[in-house]
C-alpha cells in the first residue's frame, strides 16, 4: 500500500441535508443557500463576490463539516493503479496535506503569490494536492500533460516565464537537458521515491513541513490557473483563468451535467492532467458538490481496464472522450455490469451518432454530450432531464448566451451555418478566460461585434440546439460546396472497416478542392483489397449521406496524428496533403 494517509469509510450510507457553510466574510449559509447564490451570479442577478478562494471557501467548508461528525459515505479522493496500490483522502486530510505542499513551494521552493509554476505529472495523487496548495499560497498552476516532449517542455517554461517546475523521475531528464535556456527557472521539484542532483523532493520536504498555513485573500479576479491550448494550428497559446474559474466550473448547471449534485456520487474523468477539463471535471466540480473524485492511474488506454475498474468501483458518473467510448464499443461491454453507473458524460471532440447508439445498446445509458474550450469551461451540454439529440452538442449553459454567427458578428437564423460565438457585451460572462497570457493580438483576435469567437463551425436548430460541423479552417469547399469533415467522418465510422477516420481538403484542379479521407483499418479488414475496400467506403457514405460528400480520395495509414490531449489534428494532415499534391503538380 502507497504510504499516504488512508481515510475512513464509514458504512453506513450519510447523505448531505442542512449543513451549514461560508464565504469570505459572509454569514454562514445552508449548503441550498450557497446553491441559490451561484444560480443568482450565474443569471447575473448577484455580482461575483469580491474574494474567492476554492480552498479556503469551498474545500476547508466540507472538511469542517467532517470535524463536525458530518462524515460521507465515500472519501474526498479516491486513488488506484494496475498494481493494486490505494490512496484515500478525507477533505480533512487533503486540507492537511495541502497546507504541507503550500508551505513546501513557499518555503523551499521560495515562491511567492503571483509566481508560476509548471506541473507536468501524470494521474497521480501529488497532482491534487499541488493543485489545491496553489490556491492556497496564491501562485499560479500551470499543468501539462506527462507525455510532452523535451522542446514542448522547453517552450512552455519559456512563454509562462514559471519560476518552479514540478515533475517525476520519468521526465526529469527531458526537463534537464533544456535548463541552459530557461533562464526564469529557480527550482526545480521532484515527485518519486528516490532522490536527484539539484532537485527538491516532494515527499521528503512534506513528511518535514508544518500543517499550518494561512490561505491567501485572493481576488476573483487574481489569476489562478493557466491553460496551453491544444494547438491544432500554430504554437500552443497560453489561456489564463482567474479564481472565477472555480466558481464557473462548480456551477449548478454543470455539476447537473455531470449528475454530481450529492455527496454520495463518485466521479471519475479520464481526462488528462494537462487538459483543463481535469480541473473543472476533476477538481472544482465534483469538490463543490462535496461529492468523490475517482481515479485511475493507467499509463495507456485499454478498454477492458476501464469496463472492469467500472464494475469493480462504485462510480456513479463517468466521463472520457468520444474516442475512449469508440474503442470501448469496439471491444464490446455488453458482458460487463455497471451496477453503480448511473451517468455518462463526453466532450473534447464531437460524438458520432453511431457510437452514441452502440454505448445505448451495449449498456443502456445514454451519453451526455458536451461541449466547451480551454478558455470557456463548459458551453454547451447535454444536461440530466433534457431530451438528447445525438450528435448535438446540447444547449447553452449558463451564463453563456452562445449563439451562431457570420464574419462580421451578426447572429444567423436557425438552420444556417456559421461561428460558434458567446455574447460578451454588454456583459461579458465571468467565467471566460482572462487573456492569452503576453499575447493581446490574439485576445483581440477571437472577439467580432458583440461576440467572442469560438472558431468552431455550427449549426443551431428551432430548438436552440447546438450541432457541430467543424473547425472554421477544416471546411472543405468543393465546387462550392461546403463540406464539414465531421459530418463524413461520421458517416465513414459506422463501416466496421473503420477504427479511425480524419477528413480533410485535398487540392483538386476541377473543383478546387476534394475530400480526402485517412483512414485507419480495423484489424479484421486489413487484409482485404484496398482497391475493392475504398469503392465500398465511398458508396457507404454516398448512402448514409449527400453523395457529393464522399471522399473522392482515400489512405489507409497506420494511426493519425492527435494532439497531447487526443484530438485528431486535421490542419498536420492537411498541410502535408496539399504539399504533396503540388509537389505532384509541378
Amino acid at each position: 500500500m502507497r504510504t499516504f494517509i488512508k481515510s475512513w469509510i464509514p458504512q453506513c450510507l450519510w447523505i448531505l441535508r442542512s449543513p451549514c457553510r461560508s464565504f469570505h466574510g459572509n454569514n454562514r449559509l445552508l449548503t441550498s443557500q450557497i446553491v441559490s447564490h451561484y444560480v443568482s451570479i450565474i443569471q447575473n442577478k448577484k455580482e461575483l463576490p469580491e474574494y474567492f478562494n476554492f480552498a479556503s471557501d469551498v474545500l476547508d467548508e466540507w472538511a469542517q463539516l467532517e470535524k463536525d461528525g458530518r462524515k460521507p459515505a465515500n472519501p474526498a479522493f479516491w486513488w488506484v493503479n494496475d498494481k493494486g496500490e490505494e490512496v484515500k483522502w478525507s477533505f480533512q486530510e487533503l486540507g492537511s496535506l495541502s497546507r504541507k505542499a503550500a508551505n513546501v513551494l513557499s518555503e523551499a521552493c521560495g515562491l511567492q503569490r503571483g509566481d508560476r509554476v509548471t506541473a507536468i505529472l501524470p494521474r497521480v495523487p501529488e497532482w491534487w494536492l499541488l493543485n489545491v496548495a496553489c490556491m492556497r499560497a496564491g501562485i499560479v498552476f500551470i499543468p501539462g500533460t506527462s507525455q510532452l516532449t523535451a522542446k514542448d517542455i522547453s517552450y512552455r517554461l519559456q512563454a509562462s516565464k514559471a519560476k518552479c517546475i514540478i515533475t517525476n523521475d520519468t521526465l526529469a531528464p527531458a526537463v534537464e537537458s533544456v535548463l541552459p535556456g530557461s533562464q526564469f527557472l529557480k527550482s526545480k521539484l521532484i515527485v518519486g521515491q528516490g532522490s536527484r542532483d539539484g532537485w527538491l523532493n516532494l515527499k521528503e520536504l512534506l513528511a518535514a513541513a508544518s500543517a499550518d498555513h494561512q490561505c491567501v485573500k485572493s481576488r476573483s479576479q487574481d489569476p489562478m490557473i493557466a491553460y496551453f491550448t491544444s494547438g491544432t494550428t500554430g504554437f500552443p497559446k497560453m489561456v489564463v483563468h482567474s479564481h472565477r474559474f472555480a466558481s464557473s466550473s462548480s456551477s449548478p448547471s454543470y455539476c447537473k451535467t455531470l449528475v454530481i449534485k450529492r455527496r454520495s456520487n463518485i466521479m471519475w474523468n479520464t481526462s488528462d492532467t494537462g487538459w483543463a477539463k481535469s480541473a473543472y471535471g476533476s477538481v472544482f466540480s465534483p469538490w463543490i458538490c462535496g461529492s468523490c473524485v475517482f481515479v485511475h492511474n493507467m499509463p495507456q488506454f485499454k478498454p477492458e481496464v476501464i469496463a472492469e475498474t467500472l464494475s469493480r468501483y462504485p462510480i456513479t458518473a463517468f466521463c472520457t472522450a468520444p474516442t475512449a467510448f469508440r474503442m470501448l464499443v469496439q471491444h464490446d461491454v455488453s458482458s460487463y455490469k455497471f451496477p453503480s453507473l448511473k451517468h455518462c458524460v463526453t466532450g473534447g471532440e464531437a460524438l458520432n451518432p453511431e457510437v452514441y447508439a452502440k454505448w445505448k445498446i451495449q449498456t443502456g445509458l445514454d451519453i451526455h454530450e458536451g461541449y466547451g474550450q480551454s478558455e470557456t469551461v463548459g458551453i454547451c451540454a447535454n444536461m440530466k432531464g433534457m431530451k438528447i439529440k445525438p450528435g448535438s452538442l446540447g444547449k447553452a449553459l449558463p451564463p453563456y448566451d452562445v449563439q451562431i454567427v457570420d464574419d462580421h458578428g451578426a447572429v444567423v437564423p436557425a438552420g444556417e451555418e456559421g461561428t460558434i460565438g458567446i455574447r460578451v457585451k454588454p456583459t461579458r460572462p465571468f467565467c471566460l478566460f482572462s487573456e492569452y497570457l503576453d499575447n493581446p493580438e490574439k485576445t483581440a483576435a477571437c472577439m467580432r461585434g458583440d461576440f467572442y469567437l469560438t472558431g468552431d463551425r455550427g449549426v443551431m436548430d428551432e430548438e436552440g440546439y447546438v450541432w457541430f460541423v467543424g473547425r472554421a479552417d477544416d471546411i472543405i469547399n468543393s465546387a462550392g460546396y461546403r463540406i464539414g469533415p465531421f459530418e463524413v467522418e461520421s458517416a465513414l465510422i459506422e463501416h466496421p472497416a473503420v477504427s479511425d477516420v480524419a477528413v480533410v481538403s485535398s487540392p483538386d484542379p476541377e473543383r478546387g478542392e476534394v475530400v480526402k479521407a485517412f483512414i485507419v483499418l480495423a484489424p479484421a479488414f486489413k487484409s482485404h483489397d484496398p482497391e475493392k475496400l475504398i469503392r465500398e467506403l465511398q458508396q457507404h457514405v454516398k448512402k448514409v449521406t449527400a453523395p457529393y460528400k464522399y471522399p473522392r480520395k482515400v489512405e489507409f495509414v497506420q494511426d493519425l496524428p492527435k494532439t497531447i490531449t487526443g484530438k485528431t489534428q486535421r490542419n498536420v494532415l492537411r498541410s502535408k496533403e496539399w504539399a504533396k499534391v503540388r509537389q505532384e503538380q509541378k
